[in-house]
């Protein structure tokens, strides 16, 4: 615990720190490495954490926190602090009854080595270690909460049911494809790659995949792969995706909108025209908020932990190496670079 009586020993603190609010796509040089101190003791009657940050997600939302106006539910970075975002940490001290020194965790947490967490609503002790702790940014943390929350509880599916996933192979969409395929249903993904249409059919068993950027007319694709229409469809880009799947949902289909990437780097948001078709087909469209469902944690654990350790679910990684590369893993979401859950490795322990 936190008492003060020990000596407080100060190391060194690389920071990932926002140097200038983002207009269009962000660029490594609106970020900067610097080195600041930080004791290794919780303040005396302290309730916060002190951690050591081993792993930090990569997350498409992180952009909207890099303009001056943040979004809906965040305020912006702080220019000249560390970023935040989700990761697993292990705690070095707390002041807090419910953690303690030794003690691994998953939540938001500064883009840094060490972090004085004092807001822990919503920082999830990790229980199961026999599988790797960087799943714990991805598919065992809010990513694949946003899978699970968004494909069950939005979405309501049935055996059989036609379900199309965009960005279909990032770090949400290959899970939401594996849980449709597990209720048998029949999956199509959309991705940017070559590599990632033939992992999303080759790796995640998706019953089909297209690369976006070879269709010319998005609509004419979509027929091809869904003749019948698509009665689910797990929103990730928006844009003209979400335009041309509107004409090709079946009547009572389901649109959750979990994210839009295609319109965080664009000064003037496109429109979508094709609403009409909503009200003849009864299509509902929901968006939700992960935060929403973090309640249900331990019920998400106990569906998708037994289905990763009988190798039910894959799960892909792209790994970067040391805090120095996260600005270049952040803005590689943004392009399509990264294959898989783009996780950045601080420490390994």
């Amino acid at each position: 615990m936190a008492d003060g009586s020990d000596k407080e020993v100060v190391v060194s603190n690389k920071q990932v720190v926002l140097k200038d609010y983002v207009t269009g796509f962000p660029k490594e040089s609106d970020m900067a490495i610097t080195t600041g101190n930080v004791k290794l003791k919780v303040p005396a009657g302290s309730k916060a954490i002190l951690v050591k940050n081993l792993y930090l997600s990569c997350d498409p939302y992180m952009r909207l926190l890099m303009t001056n106006q943040g979004s809906e539910l965040s305020d912006p970075y702080s220019l000249g602090s560390p970023i935040t975002g989700f990761g697993v940490a292990k705690v070095l001290d707390s002041g807090h009854p419910d953690f303690k020194e030794g003690d691994l965790v998953w939540g938001r947490t500064g883009w840094e080595e060490y972090s004085l967490l004092t807001a822990l609503e919503g920082l999830f002790k990790i229980q199961h270690t026999d599988v790797p702790l960087s799943y714990y940014t991805g598919i065992l943390g809010m990513p694949g909460m946003t899978a699970y929350a968004g494909f069950y509880e939005v979405c309501s599916p049935k055996k059989g049911e036609y379900v199309f996933v965009s960005a279909a192979s990032g770090a949400v969409g290959q899970l939401v494809g594996q849980f449709a395929k597990l209720m048998g249903c029949y999956v199509v993904g959309s991705a940017g790659s070559k590599e990632k249409v033939e992992l999303l059919k080759n790796k995640f068993g998706f019953d089909e995949a297209f690369n976006y950027k070879e269709e010319p007319d998005l609509n004419a694709a979509l027929k091809r792969y869904f003749p019948e229409g698509i009665d689910i469809y797990f929103e990730n880009v928006g844009g003209k995706m979400l335009d041309a799947v509107i004409l090709n949902m079946r009547i009572r289909g389901r649109i959750a909108a979990c994210g839009m990437i295609s319109q965080y780097n664009v000064d003037q948001p496109e429109g979508v025209h094709n609403l009409t078709s909503i009200v003849y087909k009864r299509v509902r469209i929901e968006g939700f908020v992960v935060f929403d469902y973090f309640p249900q944690y331990s019920k998400f654990l106990d569906h998708v932990l037994p289905y990763i350790r009988e190798g039910k679910i894959k799960y892909v990684e792209d790994i970067a190496e040391g805090l120095e590369s996260g600005p270049t893993a952040l803005i590689g979401l943004f392009s399509g670079r990264n294959v898989g859950k783009q996780v950045v490795v601080v420490a390994r322990e």
